[in-house]
């Protein structure tokens, strides 16, 4: 069995200083373990601690959701038999977001779609190889039909032909993670006007999420203020919010989830954007209901 090699979520979450809309949503999770039942790739670039379903639920319910999305880790390659499991449980209302091989079979997908799974994400941006930027086109056509979406974690700063790709891609995109931009190089800097560009397509989507991959100014993240609020403007029915749990690349920039709750406060000062953020652009991007 592995030994984790990164921190464990902070597992007394604060409660926010805001009450959560009903039916509001976290977007981006992911869980972990049991080990000796989930078994990880032979060679990631990180070991998780065991994260249960149970300890997320007790996140969000102190954070104030009653939706969630589970996103498949890298580390874990196309077995997407915990979030599987997890889904089947019907402890939570949550989707799913799965990682597949290029290779998937149609019936692969109707199993996962029936589930609860609503997209596939390809990692340009991990150094656990999985899905490559090429693979996307094809997989954006098979799944077309099935109201399905690709979420990319990229990395606009080391790829910026990767606008070029996005942009030409038949279904709903979704940009995690801030797309890997840096804060401490300003608004004008060339990856975040890529990033608004896409988003001002009405195909394109992005998860306000991460901090800890776009800034160093932990633990509240000040200088994303007008980045998360440049983002809203281009798209605010385009725009949902995720925690990350339990923030598996954070590192030494460990939040906690109440902590990144109340970001949206200065994120999205305007309740009413904020219930679209929370609660009706994720029922849309997500088919719940």
């Amino acid at each position: 069995m592995q030994t984790p090699n990164i921190p464990a979520p902070i597992r007394d979450t604060r409660t926010p200083k805001f009450k959560f809309p009903a039916k509001a949503c976290d977007c981006h999770a992911h869980i972990f373990g049991p080990p000796e039942r989930f078994k990880l790739l032979p060679k990631t670039h990180f070991v998780p601690h065991v994260c249960l379903l149970e300890d997320y639920i007790r996140m969000l319910r102190t954070v104030g959701c009653e939706r969630a999305v589970l996103v498949q880790p890298s580390v874990y390659g196309t077995d997407n038999s915990a979030i599987i499991e997890a889904l089947r449980s019907k402890l939570f209302e949550m989707r799913a977001v799965a990682v597949v091989a290029p290779d998937v079979t149609d019936r692969e997908l109707e199993d996962l779609h029936a589930v609860g799974f609503r997209g596939i994400r390809i990692n340009t941006a991990s150094a656990t190889p999985g899905l490559k930027i090429t693979d996307a086109p094809r997989l954006a056509e098979r799944i077309k039909p099935m109201g399905w979406h690709l979420q990319f974690f990229a990395n606009l700063r080391l790829m910026p032909e990767l606008e070029a790709h996005l942009a030409k891609l038949p279904v709903n995109i979704v940009i995690d993670h801030f797309a890997c931009i840096a804060a401490a190089d300003g608004l004008d800097a060339p990856p975040f006007q890529s990033l608004l560009r896409l988003l001002r397509r009405e195909n394109c989507w992005a998860k306000l999420m991460g901090p800890y991959f776009a800034s160093e100014t932990f633990p509240l993240y000040p200088d994303l203020v007008p980045f998360a609020r440049a983002m809203i403007d281009a798209a605010p029915e385009r725009v949902v919010w995720g925690s990350d749990w339990p923030h598996p690349s954070a590192r030494g920039k460990l939040p906690n989830d109440g902590d990144l709750a109340d970001m949206l406060l200065e994120w999205a000062p305007d309740e009413k954007q904020r219930h679209r953020m929370l609660v009706d652009n994720p029922r849309r991007l997500y088919d719940f209901d």
